[in-house]
């Protein structure tokens, strides 16, 4: 929030070129320019006044898919995410943001709102689109027609009749010791509901009661990473509040989403950089903040349980979230609970990013988006697995899509849906 040391970061780095053979965007477009020691040095260049943030920086600064692959390699551990996040900050200032951006970013701080254009869009939404039913991997549609922002190939998630939240009791009861909060992610609430519907049949197995926490707010991760940072305030000085009260009964509040995870664990705290009363308090908060595998692989006898279970007669490989691997140090938990169960086959390049990059990479750099998408479904698709599973569903309408355009036959599922199933 605020002012960020651009030169500090820009000096730092030594040119030692690891950061350019993991990169996501040099991947596709081999100048060095969008690398992460090319934006550093524009950064830096910038910063002294020796070059304008004008519209082609902003091009450049917003082609970063922002997938820490840069952050994990550097061995001087420097934050270019956090360096390109507050540059887009500064781009918003002086560029302004679309108005498209704008008018969802503020749906998604008014959730009520939000909730009756859920319900209008379950109802137009065979208007516009056509709807693929698909009872055991869930319902995905296609647009009738293309404008600039929705291209008709593109594979989309279906609205639900009804948000998870809306559909349960804010505390269900399991006559367990334990209770935890749910945070489940705008997706997970009004497209992808059968993860919050998983999550509620893993607690009730293991006796685990499960508060729904309805008052929670937008993480802001999809404002974040577009440099709205009034929006990112707004949200974080909600939550950050609610869940310390809530904290106060909870013996941890899980999240079955990488990004929201990541946001609220460790990019509330980034984000406060300059104000250090909103940081230690989201410092303290984040240590309660947990991915949904992690919790129930880590604090739980969730894996004895499924070691005991039937095998699934299903092959299956994994996809590390960007914000779940790299930020969260979250990969081995997945793998535990799964392999219990499921034939699993791992991709031969594990670090890969899906591509789904935000926002502006999923509407004004779709074609980016999409080429990285490709490659990451074709790396999939030569594991021969007849499903591909993430904690994440940024990755899932990305991963989806993309197996779609190169016509795998791979399906995609949360790695809690498939654990549900086993039980």
């Amino acid at each position: 929030m605020g002012s960020f040391d651009f030169e500090e970061i820009s000096t730092k780095c030594v040119k030692c070129g690891k950061c350019i053979q993991v990169c996501t965007i040099y991947g596709i477009n081999k100048d060095e320019v969008t690398s992460p020691r090319g934006y550093l040095d524009l950064l830096g260049a910038c910063n002294n006044g020796s070059l304008k943030l004008d519209k082609n920086l902003k091009n450049i600064f917003e082609s970063c898919f922002l997938c820490t692959n840069c952050v994990d390699v550097c061995p001087g551990s420097l934050r270019t995410d956090s360096a390109i996040e507050n540059i887009r900050y500064e781009i918003a200032k002086t560029h302004g943001v679309a108005l498209y951006k704008k008018a969802a970013f503020w749906l998604l701080g008014h959730r009520k709102i939000l909730d009756i254009c859920a319900r209008l869009g379950y109802v137009f939404q065979s208007c516009a689109f056509k709807i693929h039913k698909d009872s055991e991997f869930g319902n995905t549609m296609k647009a009738r027609f293309s404008i600039p922002m929705l291209k008709k190939e593109r594979t989309l998630p279906t609205a639900s009749k009804k948000s998870f939240m809306n559909s349960h009791e804010e505390f269900i009861n399991n006559g367990g010791e334990k209770t935890i909060g749910l945070f489940i992610g705008c997706m997970g609430n009004y497209a992808y509901t059968n993860i919050g519907e998983s999550v509620l049949k893993i607690a009730k197995e293991l006796k685990i009661n499960v508060h729904l926490m309805k008052k929670q707010a937008c993480c802001g991760a999809a404002a974040y990473f577009t440099g709205c940072f009034k929006e990112v305030e707004k949200a974080a000085k909600f939550n950050i509040p609610y869940f310390e009260k809530m904290l106060e009964s909870l013996d941890a509040i899980i999240i079955p989403e990488a990004t929201c995870s990541a946001m609220i664990k460790i990019d509330y705290i980034h984000f406060f950089h300059d104000d250090k009363n909103w940081q230690e308090r989201a410092k303290k908060v984040s240590q309660k903040i947990f991915l949904a595998t992690e919790y129930f692989d880590k604090f739980t006898n969730l894996g004895e349980i499924l070691s005991k279970k039937a095998k699934m007669n299903k092959t299956l490989t994994y996809h590390d979230p960007c914000h779940a691997r790299k930020m969260q140090g979250v990969f081995k938990e997945p793998r535990n609970l799964l392999s219990k169960n499921y034939d699993f086959i791992e991709i031969d390049d594990q670090s890969s990013c899906c591509g789904f990059g935000g926002v502006t990479m999923q509407t004004a750099k779709y074609h980016l988006s999409r080429e990285v998408g490709i490659k990451r479904a074709e790396q999939i698709n030569k594991t021969n697995a007849s499903i591909v599973s993430a904690e994440c569903s940024a990755c899932r309408m990305q991963l989806s899509n993309a197996l779609n355009l190169i016509d795998s036959k791979t399906k995609f599922k949360n790695p809690i849906e498939l654990i549900a199933e086993v039980l």
